[in-house]
């Protein structure tokens, strides 16, 4: 994914529904990191958004985030494939145990 692809679905995932209301509320924060775990060869650094959940008392569920997500990334790449030439990236949305982040 390039710099700008991430840049623009941080942008789309702080503003989607419901997503965007529980960032209002501080309950998640979306965040990009920069990876360094990249594959032998690979040449610049990747980056990653994470989604973290701010309250731990909060209703907020992983599974009702990872769907709510998912439904984020699929409408942002069929948006990105209407205004947007060239090969578009292939996000993938995997669970992190509180210890890898």
């Amino acid at each position: 994914m390039s710099g700008s692809d991430v840049g623009a679905l941080k942008k789309w995932l702080e503003q989607e529904q419901p997503l965007a209301e529980l960032i209002r509320e501080h309950r998640v924060s979306v965040e990009e990191r920069h990876r360094t775990d990249g594959p032998a060869g690979h040449m610049g650094l990747g980056t990653e958004i994470l989604l973290v959940i701010v309250e731990t008392g909060t209703t907020v569920t992983v599974a009702s985030l990872t769907q709510h997500v998912e439904r984020a990334v699929r409408a942002w790449l069929a948006n990105r494939r209407r205004v947007e030439s060239g090969e578009p990236p292939r996000p993938q949305i995997t669970d992190l145990d509180s210890d890898e982040s």
